[in-house]
């Protein structure tokens, strides 16, 4: 049942919407470039897009996955912590937040990893997501597209 402290959670694939968050932070952490302007979350395959100025190199993607896959790893736990807006703003970005969210906040959290404002479904530890794989990559105008899986 829907209510502030409980919104109603998007059907996403728990894995794959899990290693988002992971793949979204070690984007910020890697490019301080944000999170995914846009994302689709699939069971077999996603994608993601972020703003960067230029295409990682095949270095930068290495080292990309191979972050990723350290957390993953890590056997992080994964759970909500309900929180004020005020205190959701200290440790995760707020901008694309919804206008009609209430001012109580589902915010998830990847270990100490990761923070963000998100009522979709996620496994329970990172060791459910398997291995984190990059499948193609796309640079246009400055939108960087990485399709990936876990395997």
């Amino acid at each position: 049942m829907e209510t502030p402290l409980n919104p109603a959670k998007k059907l996403y694939n728990e894995p794959m919407h899990t290693c988002e968050h992971i793949l979204n932070q070690t984007m910020v952490r890697m490019f301080d470039c944000g999170r995914s302007v846009n994302a689709h979350i699939e069971r077999r395959k996603s994608k993601c897009d972020y703003l960067l100025n230029s295409s990682p190199t095949e270095d930068q993607i290495a080292q990309l996955i191979s972050q990723v896959n350290e957390v993953i790893d890590s056997h992080l736990p994964v759970y909500e912590a309900l929180m004020s807006r005020e205190e959701a703003a200290k440790i995760a970005d707020l901008s694309k937040l919804p206008a009609e969210a209430t001012d109580t906040l589902r915010v998830i959290r990847v270990g100490e990893y990761d923070a963000c404002a998100c009522i979709g479904q996620h496994v329970d530890n990172t060791s459910e997501l398997g291995r984190f794989e990059i499948m193609s990559h796309d640079f246009e105008n400055g939108r960087w597209r990485v399709r990936f899986r876990l395997i």
